[in-house]
């Protein structure tokens, strides 16, 4: 793996080209090596149809080139231009109203229409033919944030074609669609596919089959979306890698799938923006109002770590106030230079901020950048260029370190408890992260693992939180390990078909777990029954039959934490202080290290460093880990958004 570096979002089409000769010099000095361009530029390169005009993109990337900058080329297709709708009117998604998202923004088509799957093979191809050799260019970037803006499920005609074909491939014949759906059930049954319409606009809610295929679908056709670009690419030129720019919290479709055909995830981070919108108490958002929260970055950096089987880019970086969140607050000095660190410190290979000026016009005018948009530097130029400076003084290159604690994350888990979640805001995804801030606490590495993976080997513990439905390879990873497991609430709770499992949840054999769900009860959050000795569970609880040995029981005198051997299962949602205690006897039981962590401080290992970095408004003090010999950035001493990063002994 090269060594970590940064990059920079560029729009040479919206500045005049006498500008960008000095934009590339100063993109050099700040230590930037990676520029990505083009994007959103088809109207530019294709103001008409067939009237093609690459030589802008081709001087472009000389004169970037010439300072010694490597491109990365996006393909335009996330913006078609106005003459597209001309050409293909039916090409637009619509929403779970039958409404049209039409032009005028971004992200206006379907992935449905094949149509317009195939210019966007068409245009890829002539990116390929103008560039696709150029001594510049560093890469490619398929279209840009698949599914924002709510579109991976479109309700179009294309889609209710394409999910006919896709049941009859998936079913074979009615009889078992109608089967497996529990079609019995309200007179809901089919003579044939194409009876089947999309699940929307019911008297009341679809089959929540029928609405999790939707689902499946509807993610298939954004894999099969990218496939197309990535052959193309690969096909031309191997050498080069293919990324694709991912968003934070986002899951309405299988990252896993669609990375398939890529070479690298990428994600884009806005710490701030993505805090505004999450469904943090107004008591965090008011306290991380200018860094964010503590564990959403780092969350997310391990996903995508996974996602990119180990590659992964940050392709957007927040470098100051965003423009389309509720409010959009000026980061606290140094936070573009600790997000980037802690990035880093998780294995990213590039750090690429957006943008590298703020642009004056149009819906991201109050997008701030590493520029201002009068061209005098922003208050993250100077912090990318502490990056850089530091990146090279400290040598960092490896990978981040394999970590001794895994959990579990599925797609179609949070799919699953969308389309039923029984308690409402019941999120697999919020589970994964209730057992992942505790961990961070204490200083714990963490890997994510796919709901696909069929091995644990090389972890002492493994959590699997609120996983819809058991398949194969997980059975048989959970048959072939022998370190600790903590499994829970609602975790195979279903079928792949969207039942109750005969044997009742969590569905294990009774010689490695002999506990039954017999009973849920889900409720308000805000009721909460306290647990004997701390903490308190709240919005689901499970009623057991067990033989196991309960370590955990609420007031109320329900298991709320059960073990039978070295395998937990947890019976309820906790609040954070039940989880930490959850947490902590885990890591007792698997023997594991932790470290003595202020508050607000969260710290990542790679290449043989431990990188610290402080989300708290006040100074911190570290101490000093018995595997670390000396700071090479920054000391024990962490004054808000400080980075201090630990040089750790050689192993042997």
């Amino acid at each position: 793996m090269s060594k970590p570096t940064l990059g920079v979002c560029y729009y040479p089409e919206h500045w005049p080209e006498e500008r960008w000769e000095s934009d590339a010099a100063r993109m050099a000095e700040v230590g930037i090596t990676y520029v990505r361009i083009g994007e959103f530029a088809w109207s530019k390169l294709e103001p008409r149809p067939g009237e093609l005009d690459f030589g802008w993109m081709v001087r472009a990337m000389d004169t970037l080139g010439r300072h010694g900058l490597e491109v990365i080329v996006g393909t335009p297709t996330a913006t078609p231009p106005r003459w597209m709708m001309d050409k293909h009117p039916d090409m637009v998604a619509v929403d779970a109203n039958g409404r049209p998202r039409n032009f005028g923004s971004r992200r206006h088509y379907c992935f449905s229409h094949l149509g317009y799957r195939e210019e966007s093979a068409r245009i890829t191809r002539l990116l390929i033919e103008h560039v696709g050799q150029h001594p510049a260019l560093g890469g490619w970037q398929t279209d840009n944030e698949y599914g924002c803006h709510d579109t991976t499920c479109s309700y179009s005609e294309a889609a209710r074609l394409g999910f006919r074909t896709w049941l009859k491939a998936r079913y074979g014949s009615i009889d078992a669609l109608n089967e497996a759906w529990g079609n019995i059930f309200w007179s809901m049954e089919y003579n044939d596919f194409d009876q089947i319409d999309l699940p929307l606009l019911t008297v009341t809610e679809p089959n929540p089959n029928a609405t999790l295929d939707f689902r499946r679908y509807s993610s298939d056709q954004v894999a099969a979306f990218n496939k197309v670009q990535f052959d193309l690419l690969k096909a031309a030129r191997p050498d080069l890698p293919v990324i694709h720019n991912f968003m934070g919290r986002f899951t309405a479709f299988d990252h896993f799938e669609v990375a398939k055909t890529l070479d690298v995830a990428s994600w884009d981070s806005y710490p701030l923006g993505h805090l505004d919108v999450s469904d943090e108490s107004a008591e965090v958002k008011a306290q991380f109002m200018r860094q964010g929260e503590p564990d959403a970055q780092g969350l997310q950096h391990d996903i995508y770590r996974a996602v990119g089987r180990g590659r992964w880019w940050i392709m957007e970086q927040q470098p100051g106030p965003v423009n389309w969140a509720s409010y959009n607050p000026d980061p606290l000095p140094g936070m573009a230079r600790l997000w980037a660190w802690e990035a880093f410190a998780h294995g990213a290979e590039v750090v690429s901020y957006f943008r590298w000026r703020q642009y004056h016009s149009a819906q991201e005018q109050m997008h701030a950048g590493l520029l201002r948009p009068d061209s005098e530097p922003a208050p993250a130029y100077h912090e990318a260029m502490q990056v850089s400076r530091e990146l090279a003084a400290t040598g960092i290159a490896g990978e981040a370190r394999k970590a001794r604690v895994a959990i579990v994350y599925d797609y179609e888990s949070e799919w699953a408890w969308e389309v039923q979640p029984q308690a409402k805001g019941f999120s697999h995804h919020a589970h994964v992260r209730a057992a992942y801030v505790p961990l961070r606490k204490r200083g714990v590495d963490v890997d994510i693992l796919s709901a696909q993976t069929d091995t644990f080997e090389g972890y002492d513990l493994v959590i699997i939180p609120a996983l819809f439905a058991w398949n194969d390879k997980l059975r048989t990873a959970i048959a072939n390990y022998e370190g600790h497991l903590l499994i829970g609430p609602r975790t195979g709770s279903k079928t792949g078909n969207f039942t109750i499992p005969q044997a009742l949840a969590p569905d294990l054999p009774r010689n490695m777990l002999d506990a039954r769900v017999v009973r849920v009860d889900s409720t308000n959050p805000a009721v909460e029954v306290s647990v004997r000795g701390g903490g308190a569970v709240r919005h689901w609880r499970e009623r057991l039959e067990t033989r196991a040995a309960v370590e955990f029981e609420d007031v109320e005198g329900f298991p709320v934490l059960v073990s039978q051997g070295k395998l937990f299962y947890l019976a309820a949602s906790g609040d954070r202080a039940l989880m930490q205690r959850v947490i902590d006897r885990m890591l007792d039981e698997a023997d594991l290290p932790t470290l003595n962590l202020p508050a607000g401080v969260r710290c990542r290992v790679r290449d043989g460093f431990r990188v610290y970095f402080n989300y708290g408004s006040t100074s911190a003090t570290l101490t000093r880990a018995d595997d670390e010999t000396e700071y090479v950035v920054g000391s024990e001493s962490m004054g808000p958004a400080g980075v201090t990063v630990a040089r750790l002994a050689k192993a042997g």
